[in-house]
């Protein structure tokens, strides 16, 4: 291996590197915003009656997670 083809494949790695970081950041950003939009009154993630998660920002949710709580 070259100095030249080291220096290509480590911009290359760098390059993927930043970009990865940088959407997973714009990832958590985007449902971040969305689910915000309709809290519930619990702060734990939960199940509601119509199968929604609650207060749970990111794409993947916690298997076997509790109902929510019935508001008073």
């Amino acid at each position: 291996m070259t100095r030249t083809e080291f220096a290509a494949g480590s911009a290359v790695f760098l390059v993927v590197a930043i970009a990865g970081t940088a959407s997973a950041k714009l990832v958590d950003r985007h449902f971040a915003h969305q689910s915000a939009a309709a809290p519930s009154t619990s702060a734990a993630p939960c199940v509601g009656e119509d199968g929604s998660w609650k207060n749970w920002v990111w794409a993947n949710v916690p298997t076997l997670s509790p109902k929510c709580a019935a508001d008073r």
